[in-house]
């Protein structure tokens, strides 16, 4: 094996979880003083404003900010499509879309003024609006007061143990102020080709044809995959860039027990992408969703804590890449596991999100007039390296393009994806040691128990996360686009599918286009 740390980014391999900010999974990481530098919570003092229009509590003025009490928080979900997200940074709430769903939310789509700056006190407002939204009422102080909560190192002990025992990027901000299929784009093309809320999924599924690192990759001669945790039938990194991936859906899209193995035997590709599972059942540290697909109902589709079960899934990815050992191919030594999340999706952050260039400035305005002149705001970001000193931190600004910008220099992979990754900072610098450390000297970190949570393949349609309904409608248009016979979907496209025929519809359109995790 390569002693050289030249050689620490011939394999690189990157998990993106779901919908969590910085402060609120490692906010808590160091005390003041603990290191040179780092933009915690600890010692300031955080809050945001009650609004007036609150039945209750508003006389209390302010929400400070403070640790979780339970696993589960926020629940319900918070807002995380563009006008939620616009509230959250900006806390500009058009009269007309208070206690609206993102769906029946209308222009000026709660956008602030042109070039104001985010002050990150509009948290409060957007939760009471969705929260009165999705229940038909609206919340106590103590409901409301839940999405002003971090928790701590002892909550959360894997990805606070993998980033003290390694390093932190204290400055990683997603890339659109919205939510999961425009970050998830951004992560490897640089752009979302426009888009900036989820729905309706098609746009990905039919129009998002953007260049991405997988086919960089291929024309530089390079490897990949992309890992997706079973049961779950469908990947999302491929249908969201579905008209540049679907060739390779049959090849290199793969079950992740293929990872496990892969990473024992020393064959991984140059670059993997692993996926939790997001459809349902989620291991993906996503707050829980129940409430927040049908206004007013309480749909039971969420595990007890998909922050323990998340943390789980982390403990076994890093296991795997400690413990590979391969004298030829990969291994521990050449291997880098970059850690991060898709966007906050509308948990507390307190550092307001930077301006940016827009990834294609010839474009016109993209969806809901935005003009993705402004990122979104910060989400946890950690790398494991034998090459990466312990308690390190990196506090320059990155962003998810950070990854294209770097695989680019490090892999000379040609001219820039957009503008975005384009003016993005590299992170080739952070592995900075010029010896390495033995896996022995690594963290050993243990997950705390996962709550009981059976998920089998026929159990499915019990439990169905907001992502899985999200992406039926692009499943139906996808079908279409291959000759692909569904038997599940309704006979009149304007009928309402069910949830179990939703779950019917993912499977036969995942059987036709995903074989290896249908054999999974």
């Amino acid at each position: 094996m390569s002693q050289s740390r030249e050689h620490a980014m011939d394999h690189v391999v990157l998990v993106l979880f779901e919908n969590r900010s910085f402060d609120n999974l490692l906010g808590r990481l160091y005390e003041p003083g603990e290191v040179d530098s780092f933009e915690g919570v600890i010692g300031k003092d955080l809050s945001n404003p009650i609004p007036e229009w609150a039945e209750y509590g508003a006389d209390r003025n302010v929400v400070p900010y403070r640790i979780a009490s339970n696993m589960d928080s926020p629940n319900p979900d918070s807002g995380e499509e563009y006008p939620h997200t616009n509230t959250q940074l900006f806390n500009v709430l058009n009269e007309h879309n208070r206690f609206q769903m993102a769906d029946k939310i209308t222009a000026p789509w709660n956008a602030p003024a042109q070039a104001q700056m985010p002050t990150m006190d509009g948290f409060v407002t957007d939760y009471i609006s969705f929260f009165t939204a999705q229940m038909g009422r609206q919340p106590t102080y103590d409901e409301y007061a839940q999405i002003m909560t971090g928790h701590s190192p002892e909550q959360v002990p894997v990805l606070n143990g993998l980033a003290r025992g390694f390093g932190v990027f204290d400055h990683w901000f997603s890339e659109v102020p919205s939510q999961t299929f425009m970050n998830r784009s951004f992560w490897v093309a640089g752009t979302s080709s426009g888009f900036v809320n989820n729905a309706p999924t098609s746009n990905f599924i039919e129009h998002n044809t953007a260049e991405t690192i997988f086919n960089r990759l291929e024309q530089n001669g390079k490897t990949w995959k992309v890992y997706v945790l079973e049961p779950s039938p469908i990947s999302f990194t491929g249908l969201i860039s579905a008209p540049r991936l679907k060739d390779r859906f049959a090849t290199n899209i793969v079950p992740f027990s293929e990872f496990l193995d892969d990473s024992a035997n020393g064959t991984l590709p140059d670059f993997s992408l692993i996926e939790p599972a997001l459809i349902s059942g989620h291991n993906d540290y996503h707050p829980a969703a129940g409430m927040a697909m049908i206004q007013g109902v309480h749909l039971p589709v969420d595990p007890p804590s998909s922050v323990l079960a998340g943390e789980a899934f982390l403990g076994q990815i890093y296991s795997a890449v400690r413990t590979a050992y391969s004298q030829e191919g990969s291994n521990y030594l050449n291997t880098a596991l970059l850690v991060s999340f898709d966007e906050p999706g509308g948990t507390y952050d307190h550092v307001p999100p930077p301006r940016v260039p827009a990834p294609e400035a010839s474009k016109p305005v993209g969806q809901c007039d935005f003009e993705f002149d402004r990122s979104g705001y910060r989400v946890p970001a950690v790398v494991v390296s034998p090459w990466v000193a312990e308690q390190s931190i990196f506090t320059e600004e990155y962003r998810h393009t950070s990854l294209l910008a770097t695989l680019r220099e490090a892999w000379s992979l040609g001219a820039p994806f957009t503008e975005r990754d384009a003016s993005a900072r590299t992170f080739t610098s952070v592995f900075a040691l010029d010896t390495p450390r033995h896996p022995d000297e690594w963290p050993d970190i243990t997950p705390l128990p996962v709550p009981k949570y059976l998920l089998h393949v026929n159990a499915l349609d019990q439990f169905f996360s907001g992502l899985g309904k999200a992406i039926v409608a692009g499943c139906i248009s996808f079908a279409v686009q291959l000759d692909i016979e569904l038997e599940s979907a309704p006979a009149d496209p304007n009928e309402e599918v069910s949830a179990e025929q939703s779950i019917a519809i993912i499977h036969e359109v995942a059987n036709g286009v995903f074989p290896r995790l249908r054999a999974a």
